[in-house]
């Protein structure tokens, strides 16, 4: 072998070798990765992906993570139900013994609430939507601020609607025990919704 092809063998060797080093890193350190997100994947549920995201996410960090994660699920598949009407993520959210401490006049107690009020909403606005604009999370509390959108195209009681748009806000205090909301304390803008639903003058 000449000098020539000695340096490029011993020179190529290295580079090599260096490759190597840098490849083996990078697995070891893509290794660590997945060991340390396991945990944190499997504390959220296998429906998260589908669930509305707060725009803005507020924690007391003195919970324990696996904590408040549980009750951010709750909440986040709670407030999801409000945007799909889907009764599985209701009946997924709130405890057999749901306790609504602001019941409207008519409605029902416990998880039948909930179900009639969205049936309602929904045949008034069926194109209703409902964001999450802030969620605050602290002790057994989630606090979630919601707005919800849609066009006033259904049937309101006696009231046809005639495509009026809807924009209206909702505050929620939900009690999380168990991984299910036990309690809820919620006021809506009704003044607002009535006002657009055409059952009060603006």
């Amino acid at each position: 072998m000449s000098f020539l092809s000695k340096v490029w063998f011993v020179t190529h060797s290295a580079s090599d070798l260096r490759r190597s080093i840098a490849e083996v890193r990078l697995l070891i350190l893509m290794a660590i990765v997945v060991t340390f997100s396991i945990p944190v994947i499997y504390t959220f549920a296998g429906d998260t992906p589908l669930l509305l995201e707060p725009h803005n996410l507020i924690i007391d960090h003195s919970l324990p993570r696996e904590e408040a994660d549980t009750q951010i699920i709750a909440a986040r598949r709670y407030d999801t139900f409000w945007n799909t009407g889907d009764e599985t993520l209701v009946r997924s959210s709130l405890a057999p013994n749901f306790v609504d401490n602001t019941l409207p006049a008519g409605r029902p107690q416990g998880i039948a609430g909930p179900l009639a009020a969205s049936r309602l909403m929904q045949l008034a606005i069926p194109d209703l939507r409902c964001e999450i604009e802030q969620m605050i999370v602290a002790g057994d509390r989630v606090v979630t601020h919601l707005r919800f959108r849609g066009h006033f195209t259904g049937r309101f009681g006696q009231i046809q609607g005639q495509g009026q748009t809807i924009n209206f806000i909702a505050t929620d205090i939900y009690r999380v025990a168990d991984g299910r909301i036990a309690e809820n304390w919620h006021i809506e803008d009704n003044l607002t919704l009535q006002q657009e639903l055409g059952l009060i003058p603006k």
